[in-house]
């Protein structure tokens, strides 16, 4: 499988000679400082009962470079006896509160132990930070105070891993999945099980967490989430999570994340045998057709028949209200015409709501672990909408965690404004996925450049004459 471009590499953790290997990445980008923060698992060895710490790397970006600062050990995100695993970081931009989640498991029991004996010994816990994750608190076992009884009914369960998020309303959100203990010592089995994703949530910046309902009807595992505005200014959470049936699963929520409707299988996206960590995430949709406001018969004509309009602006939370000048109404283009022509006023344009596109990261074959891709979306719902894959690394690859940035302006933005980019965080190497986890940057503009050309058109975006060209490439870069 190849591709035309392959975006810069830095490895960021790297195997040691004596066995210590760094595996499940999970990325942070804080807007507020411009600054990244990626998380690992250091281990003893790739295995996943030789977990044992969890390490962070800052970096701080400098237009399109980021300057990597040393690793270090997160040394209160520990539990006695226990092995830290799963990072799964998230930013309160109300509160200015990093929060890292995170499993712990007792001595070396693995995971497949306990979801054959239905005997649980994973902990939920939490630190946090208020200084961008210079500093961090002292580990807090929420196990209890969030699960409570519920975990009789656990054999395990599990974070994300990689990067929560925080709805507009402020709600924070991590995935997660159990295995469900559907029966005890039936047909023979000590214990029968079944995954399950869901989300654990706060309304109160942290101070409590309950938990959601579990996708209902189809097996689904490790997960990650985007809050998906819509046109029509609907809003729905997506899930879509790692299955072992071939394809992920993708499935939604009208209550941000408290019940998820039933799961369904996105075909386009395959999963390699018994399956792989993926990683979401949401952006604004960076163009906007309307009409032109009407011309003042006699004047002369000011472009084409439609205008194009950045963006509506971004705010927290994905959040795209246009700003309005004094005396300008909200949803109306401004008025056009030389000095000393008759005012016209101009037609109020039809309520637009940008939507949010996706962008997937996720091994492309459906043999194994290699070749890691990125794949795109218009419209979510729809799960015939994913484009073919732009691989972005050749060989064995698995894990990854994605971050959306927007960047200072440059020749390569797309909307005229802030450059839409992206940040990938990934397990690679050259006999094994587990040799090293590698940081790569790339914008939008690659994306497009990069899919190949039998990607689907967008659905329910843009102008008719915008979708009557070459699909999605035609519509952005024409």
């Amino acid at each position: 499988m190849s591709s035309r471009h392959f975006p810069a590499r830095t490895v960021l953790f790297e195997k040691e000679s004596n066995g210590v290997t760094y595996r499940v990445p999970a990325l942070l980008y804080l807007p507020c400082v411009a600054k990244l923060l990626a998380f690992a698992e250091e281990r003893l060895s790739a295995d996943d009962a030789h977990a044992n710490l969890l390490v962070l790397r800052r970096g701080t970006i400098y237009g399109s470079y980021v300057e990597w600062e040393a690793m270090r050990v997160l040394e209160t995100a520990t539990l006695q006896h226990h092995r830290s695993m799963n990072p799964c970081p998230l930013y309160d931009e109300f509160t200015g509160t990093l929060f890292l989640f995170f499993i712990t498991v007792l001595g070396r029991t693995p995971e497949a132990y306990q979801i054959v004996t239905g005997q649980n010994v994973t902990r939920l816990c939490c630190v946090t930070s208020t200084d961008q994750g210079l500093s961090w608190s002292a580990a807090a076992d929420l196990t209890q105070q969030v699960i409570g009884g519920a975990i009789k009914d656990w054999a395990t369960f599990a974070l994300g891993p990689g990067h929560g998020i925080q709805l507009r309303s402020g709600r924070l959100l991590v995935p997660a999945y159990s295995y469900h203990i559907d029966c005890k010592e039936c047909f023979g089995q000590l214990c029968k099980t079944t995954p399950h994703s869901f989300a654990f949530y706060s309304d109160d910046h942290g101070r409590g967490w309950r938990f959601g309902e579990f996708i209902p009807n189809l097996q689904t595992g490790e997960c990650q989430m985007v809050s998906v505005d819509e046109e029509d200014g609907s809003n729905v959470l997506y899930c879509n999570a790692r299955s072992p049936l071939g394809f992920r699963v993708q499935a939604l929520s009208t209550d941000d994340g408290a019940v998820f409707h039933g799961g369904q299988l996105v075909q386009r996206l395959v999963e390699p045998p018994h399956g792989c960590h993926g990683s979401v995430v949401g952006f604004p949709a960076p163009l906007v057709y309307v009409p032109r406001a009407p011309q003042h018969p006699g004047t002369s004509p000011r472009g084409s028949a439609h205008q194009m309009l950045p963006r509506p602006g971004y705010l927290p939370g994905g959040s795209s209200q246009t700003p309005t000048k004094p005396g300008e109404r909200e949803g109306a283009l401004p008025a056009t015409g030389a000095p000393g022509d008759p005012v016209v006023t101009p037609s109020p344009v039809p309520f637009f709501q940008a939507p949010t596109w996706i962008l997937y990261s996720h091994p492309t074959s459906s043999m194994s672990r290699v070749n890691m891709g990125v794949h795109l979306s218009t419209f979510p719902r729809d799960a015939e909408s994913w484009t073919e894959p732009w691989v972005i690394y050749e060989g064995p690859s698995a894990y990854s965690d994605l971050a959306y940035m927007e960047l200072p302006y440059n020749q390569a933005s797309i909307s005229g404004g802030p450059t839409v980019a992206f940040a990938c965080l990934y397990e690679n190497g050259t006999r094994s996925p587990y040799e090293q986890i590698s940081f790569s940057m790339f914008t939008l503009y690659d994306v497009l450049q990069n899919i190949p050309l039998a990607a689907p058109a967008p659905r329910h975006y843009g102008s008719p004459r915008c979708r009557q060209k070459r699909g999605l490439r035609g519509c952005l870069l024409s």
